[in-house]
């Protein structure tokens, strides 16, 4: 009996070794860019002294380009600040979409959120009840964006922005990680 317990031991670390190979070799699953909804959603990503990020300006060349096609009336950008911090992430890609021709009247800010669920929760607050909604995110969020929307009950769908040429992989893995999280044990809005 004693050498079926090393022999049990090695079984469950290979096992275990093969779905972490597994894990980590399956490439995220892909949102098809969908038609877009009248009204638009940026989710908010980094913005440095007033500045956005190369990945929020992506999101919000994204939704330019969105709006500039015609469909779009709004376009609701969300994220808070870090403490101390002078500016939001809303603000921030909101003064970006009108210095680049979106007028103020298609514009909101949302300028509270930190997460991605607070994002979408406080998003719910700017917008008539049942108004149906395009994510703009990247690729690599916007799976777990989507069912994030649809586990708080948010019509949506998403349109997502081309990641950067050389994604950071730790980003990748935190968003496959979560995805994952998310499926196995649900969302609570």
């Amino acid at each position: 009996m004693p050498l079926q317990k090393p022999k049990f031991s090695l079984m469950l670390f290979a096992l275990m070794g093969s779905l972490t190979v597994g894990f980590v070799a399956l490439p995220l699953p892909k949102v098809a860019p969908a038609t877009p909804y009248p009204v638009v959603v940026v989710l908010g990503a980094a913005q440095y002294a007033g500045k956005p990020s190369p990945a929020f300006r992506r999101r919000l060349d994204h939704a330019l380009e969105l709006y500039r096609a015609g469909s779009i009336e709004k376009i609701l950008v969300t994220g808070g600040r870090r403490p101390a911090d002078p500016f939001t992430e809303g603000e921030v890609g909101i003064r970006y979409l009108q210095a680049n021709g979106v007028p103020k009247t298609a514009l909101l800010a949302e300028t509270q959120s930190r997460t991605t669920i607070e994002n979408l929760q406080n998003a719910r607050t700017y917008l008539p009840p049942g108004t149906p909604i395009t994510l703009v995110t990247d690729e690599a969020h916007a799976p777990r964006a989507l069912a994030l929307a649809q586990a708080l009950g948010l019509q949506a769908n998403a349109n997502p922005s081309p990641l950067s040429r050389r994604p950071d992989w730790r980003y990748l893995f935190r968003e496959k990680l979560a995805l994952t999280a998310y499926t196995l044990l649900g969302v609570r809005g």
